[in-house]
């Protein structure tokens, strides 16, 4: 038997076995006593879990909403206030590991805690009892697929399609082991689109999607990136644009544009992307000013190699946002004490040479947003030389999930 400590960042409930060798569960809360559980990874010094008999259950337990919550929403396990809670806590924790100190921040959240992911993929698999294709996913922590009847993260739109192209293959007698995956994606308006990857071909060209963002229409790929839960995104945005107080903004990790054309097109507006599919969606939504690998539309002149190098760069002007395919770290010429900088990376944080730069030109106001509140964190920590943390905000945008989206706003000393 082991008992549950607490909740980490990254989801998993924190154990010790007797041996003192750490044990990280899902399906476990603080307090819990699990006394049977299945391992899905053993390294010399921890073990990875699923708990599968829980005594002395924590009063936020809840009777999660569906059999395959461990592979997509591992957090339907705890009621949504305390899911909030929690958040909130982690968000402390992790700051306070990097030696930052801040107060509980504020979460966002919309309350809507089913049915908002408008992007989904299924992996297809073969029932040999009754010879037919069955919706699944992986089980938590193995290549196991396990076959699904409902699914209450994603939009039902999105769960209604793939039903109905499933049954299309099994009315063909198509077979599972034909197929990679099958990609989903769903807008506001309840139009879908995406479609199956078959094994040992290109990846289709799937049509394309718009929504509207703060009332601003975005054009995407179903398979490219755009944000999964637009409602909590939009209040996001809001919190970002109290904090443009510059006539220049930069807005690096730019994606398909949604943050500094939803917040900034009014200002002069610089947005830099290195992906070239989520560029190619970044031209279309800038409309003009885009520049790429030296190619000139629009009225302003820019490489995205060279000239950058030297800073050879007509301004950008207003309400004509200008987009440049780069690293974000190979634009550094472009950072400038007078602007704002909005940050939106990966998972894996920023670049420590952009890092350098921010604290060598100090711009005046730093907007990180960020997927991984601990690699922000660090970055952020490197950055407190020279700023201030005005303000920590977290977002909900994966209910039921461990995921947390974080907004640190930093001003210059």
């Amino acid at each position: 038997m082991v008992r549950v400590e607490k909740v980490i960042p990254g989801g998993q409930a924190l154990g010790t076995l007797p041996d003192g060798k750490k044990i990280f569960f899902w399906n476990a809360l603080p307090g819990e006593i699990v006394e049977e559980y299945d391992i899905t990874k053993q390294k010399a010094n921890f073990v990875e879990a699923v708990a599968t008999k829980i005594s002395n259950p924590s009063k936020y337990r809840v009777e999660p909403k569906d059999e395959c919550y461990l592979s997509t929403s591992p957090w339907q396990i705890m009621g949504y206030d305390y899911e909030l809670q929690l958040k909130q806590e982690l968000v402390v924790e992790i700051f306070r590991e990097h030696h930052i100190v801040i107060a509980k921040p504020e979460i966002f959240t919309d309350s809507k805690e089913y049915f908002y992911r408008n992007k989904m993929e299924y992996s297809l698999y073969w029932n040999n009892d009754t010879s037919r294709i069955d919706i699944a996913f992986h089980a938590r922590g193995s290549h196991r697929k396990i076959p699904i009847q409902t699914s209450s993260i994603e939009r039902p739109e999105i769960f209604q399609t793939a039903i109905e192209i499933v049954n299309t293959l099994n009315n063909n007698h198509e077979e599972a082991r034909n197929y990679q995956s099958l990609l989903l994606r769903c807008n506001q308006n309840g139009e879908v689109s995406g479609g199956l990857y078959e094994n040992h071909k290109p990846h289709p060209v799937f049509k394309n999607l718009t929504d509207e963002i703060l009332g601003k229409e975005y054009s995407y790929s179903p398979n490219g990136f755009f944000q999964i839960n637009p409602p909590v995104y939009e209040m996001v945005l809001k919190e970002i644009k109290k904090h443009i107080n510059t006539d220049k903004v930069l807005d690096l990790y730019s994606g398909v544009g949604t943050i500094g054309l939803s917040v900034a097109r009014d200002k002069h507006l610089t947005l830099v992307e290195c992906d070239k599919s989520a560029f190619r969606e970044l031209s279309k939504n800038c409309v003009e000013g885009v520049f790429e690998g030296g190619s000139e539309r629009g009225s302003a002149r820019v490489s995205a190699k060279t000239p950058v190098a030297t800073g050879v760069l007509d301004a950008p002007r207003k309400n004509c946002p200008q987009a440049i395919l780069a690293r974000s770290e190979e634009i550094l010429n472009y950072i400038k004490p007078d602007a704002t900088v909005i940050l939106d990376p990966p998972r894996a944080g920023c670049d420590k040479k952009l890092i350098d730069r921010l604290n060598e030109v100090k711009p005046e106001t730093i907007i990180y947003l960020s997927c991984n509140p601990a690699t922000q964190a660090r970055d952020v920590k490197l950055l407190l030389e020279n700023y201030h943390i005005k303000t920590v905000k977290t977002f909900n945008f994966f209910p039921h999930t461990p995921h947390i989206e974080n907004l640190t706003i930093l001003t210059r000393k």
